[in-house]
């Protein structure tokens, strides 16, 4: 019974919620009233029901509250729905608090519960003892009527009854929605076999006609009649199976388009039940940008839009951190005072929106305000101070090379430290936790006129849309919302633009790449006189990537890889085909990251006339690992310019694996980074018999005296602060290291 009260608690909170947030604009709001009305009365009921006294207590002076704004005694402003929001924040304690910790957290509460009480009362004290009599005597009318409505709820509830609510835990979803995959993928085989025994029919009909024609040239009297009579049976027979089989095709074709229909039919029931309307990770999010502006003195709404859209509930739990911090980020730092907003000509109050809909086979979530936007000349002034680049350089960077700073681990533009905004984690929590399901973030900004962040994410992660192809000679699997086009190549179309092959694609000089030097496979297997190349990328980015052959078009099930294996470098899961073979999907971001480290080093592989790559010639090889994509790129770049052969790593787990897998020269990492830390990384460097011979370099934003000595402690051969990009000093560090690079 208390996991059922809990339920509505929490039900009913959010309604009161949404309700008083209403009310607070319209304090004599008739709709309004009758919603909290009717959520604290069911609310009441349900907590008589498992008798918590705070329960009823709370929800009866929130209903005479009510009652008093109906009957127009009392009209709703700020501080009263101060006083009413902290009685929906007892009754939500109340509902996480453990049923065998509910005396003692009721023996704690009393005080504040009182407290409140003493307030609610305050607000209907004009009235209150007239009213009171009126409504004690329908409260007890309604009691035995509340108790039955809850128990028949309670009992529909728990017997499972039509339109009842049944509790079923996350692992349970997941492998059902695991089997119900698997079931799709085992449907298919049966074209494959259908497939197989039109092969037989036809061999049949072969056969028939080879014993028409062995019939027809026979001599009849060289052949005895007991011959004769042998071949005849024999054609008989080959017709019997001829139509014998084309009658079990007939069955087989109908029972695969049946089994093939039951199963998506299957998959998409238990998808939809792994789904959730976008509205329900964003229930708390209302309250927190009306408590935060308060706080702020800003006034601002928020408008939810697309809160009907289907998510995968595995993403919409992650969503929750980087969308509360974009929310936050734009009421401290875009969003201006009411007097600022007036003086530029803006309404007082700004519109702060948040969109979620479906676009391209992708989910787009959209956080925007009308604020004051970021000011790109002081994000580059910040980038500069905080030696993140130097003056020449951080000059020719573009507005989305600048707004690629804001998401570095501790980059703030905020001078001073505060409760809400300072520290730098919010954006770099945007984008990790972004990467972690395979999605993007775009951030775009006009002066004056606001800030948008645009988040791109896959429709679920359980099934990918994917473009199958061969890749020395095995199948690999590219989604499909990744690729902008696939094409014929003619090699004789190739050219080398300052040493690296290009193609001319819709106007544009598109770089070109071979996935066998990204992956490390056998040279490309050319057929006939053309390339098989998938155009990859953006808008501003785009790649054309070189395969064997396209195998068409799949939707895969989604495998995740063992955790064991950290993150392999170019793949992101893997998958199983319809006859049970394995598959890998490329992670098409590190595919183009891999493109742009190979191309900036001068590594690309030319694609020649025939189709073959020619490497180029080898140098002194530096791994550079590093989480953050533009101080990665930075490093990457200075070190590259220098002579040496540049390959990257996103974190220390991903270095582990790159160190192990290639031989390098010098090892330069980060110390902050997920999964596995760069202290972590020296300590398995060094351990390693076959790679501990490496020099390993750490380079950090935090010259911290504890972090000099453990990573020293470690093995480490070098220790360097971020702060000296701006001058030789890197560069110097690896000559010493390793020596110059070869000219």
């Amino acid at each position: 019974m208390f996991d059922l009260f809990r339920a509505e608690a929490q039900s009913q909170a959010q309604i009161l919620t949404a309700g008083l947030l209403a009310l607070e604009r319209d304090g004599t709001a008739a709709q309004q009233l009758e919603s909290c009305m009717r959520a604290a009365d069911s609310l009441k009921g349900a907590a008589r029901v498992v008798g918590t006294t705070i329960g009823v207590d709370v929800t009866h002076a929130m209903e005479d509250c009510f009652v008093a704004a109906q009957e127009g005694r009392v009209t709703l402003d700020q501080r009263h729905i101060d006083e009413l929001l902290r009685g929906v924040d007892l009754l939500q304690q109340l509902a996480r608090t453990d049923e065998q910790e509910l005396d003692r957290w009721e023996t704690q509460k009393l005080e504040e519960v009182e407290s409140f009480l003493t307030a609610v009362r305050r607000i209907t004290a004009a009235s209150e003892a007239p009213l009171e009599v009126a409504l004690e005597q329908s409260r007890n009318e309604k009691f035995m009527e509340e108790v039955l409505t809850s128990s028949r709820s309670a009992s529909q509830a728990g017997e499972g009854g039509q339109g009842g609510v049944i509790r079923v835990t996350a692992a349970n979803l997941h492998r059902l929605l695991g089997l119900a995959g698997e079931s799709l993928v085992e449907s298919r085989s049966l074209k494959s076999f259908a497939d197989s025994l039109l092969r037989l029919k036809r061999l049949h009909y072969d056969l028939s006609r080879d014993l028409d024609l062995l019939r027809e040239h026979l001599p009849r009297r060289h052949l005895s009649d007991k011959a004769h009579t042998a071949l005849a049976d024999a054609q008989r027979r080959g017709l019997e199976c001829q139509q014998f089989l084309a009658q079990r095709l007939v069955e087989i074709e109908t029972f695969d388009r049946r089994a093939a229909n039951l199963s998506h039919r299957l998959y998409d029931g238990a998808l939809a039940c792994h789904m959730r309307p976008f509205a329900d990770g964003v229930q708390a999010y209302p309250r927190m940008v009306r408590d935060l502006a308060r706080v702020l003195g800003k006034q601002v709404r928020l408008c939810i839009a697309g809160e009907d859209t289907q998510v995968d509930r595995d993403i919409l739990e992650k969503l929750d951190a980087p969308l509360g911090h974009l929310l936050r980020n734009a009421l401290d730092h875009g969003i201006e005072l009411p007097a600022e907003r007036l003086a530029a000509g803006k309404p007082a109050e700004a519109v702060l929106r948040v969109e979620a809909r479906h676009s391209a086979g992708r989910l787009q979530l959209i956080v925007a305000d009308d604020g004051r936007g970021i000011d790109l000349e002081r994000l580059r002034a910040t980038v500069i101070q905080r030696k993140l680049s130097n003056e020449a350089t951080a000059a020719t960077l573009n507005e989305a090379e600048l707004l690629e700073f804001l998401f570095l681990p501790g980059f703030s533009m905020k001078e001073a430290v505060t409760d809400i905004s300072g520290r730098g984690v919010g954006l770099d929590v945007v984008q990790n936790v972004l990467k972690q399901v395979r999605g993007t973030v775009r951030v775009t900004t006009r002066p004056s006129e606001g800030t948008r962040f645009q988040l791109e994410l896959p429709l679920t992660l359980s099934v990918a849309r994917t473009l199958l192809v061969e890749i020395g000679g095995e199948p690999y699997a590219v989604p499909l919302a990744y690729i902008t086009r696939t094409l014929h190549l003619v090699p004789g179309n190739v050219r080398l633009l300052e040493g690296h092959p290009h193609f001319m694609f819709d106007g544009r000089s598109i770089g070109l790449v071979t996935a066998h030097q990204l992956l490390g496979c056998a040279p490309p297997q050319v057929a006939g006189e053309v390339l098989a190349v998938i155009v990859l990328g953006n808008a501003t980015h785009l790649y054309g990537l070189v395969v064997d052959r396209f195998l068409g078009e799949r939707e895969l099930v989604v495998q995740p890889l063992d955790a064991r294996l950290g993150k392999l470098k170019d793949v992101v899961a893997g998958a199983l085909m319809e006859d049970g073979s394995p598959v890998l999907i490329l992670d098409v971001e590190d595919i183009i990251r891999s493109v742009e480290r190979l191309a900036g080093s001068g590594t690309l592989d030319t694609v020649a006339s025939d189709g073959t790559g020619a490497a180029a010639e080898a140098r002194k090889r530096v791994l550079v690992v590093e989480d953050s994509f533009t101080v990665r790129e930075l490093e990457r770049k200075l070190l590259a310019n220098s002579g040496y052969e540049v390959e990257v790593a996103v974190d220390g787990m991903d270095g582990w694996n790159a160190a192990r897998a290639g031989h390098f020269d010098l090892v330069i990492t980060d110390i902050d980074m997920p999964r596995m830390d760069g202290i972590e990384l020296v300590t398995l460097i060094k351990k390693d018999p076959h790679v501990k011979s490496t020099p390993v370099m750490i380079v950090t934003y935090k010259d911290r005296a504890e972090d000099r000595q453990r990573g020293l402690e470690a093995g480490a051969d070098y220790y360097l602060a971020k702060g000296s990009f701006h001058d030789d000093a890197l560069l110097q560090a690896v000559a010493d290291l390793i020596g110059a690079a070869a000219p």
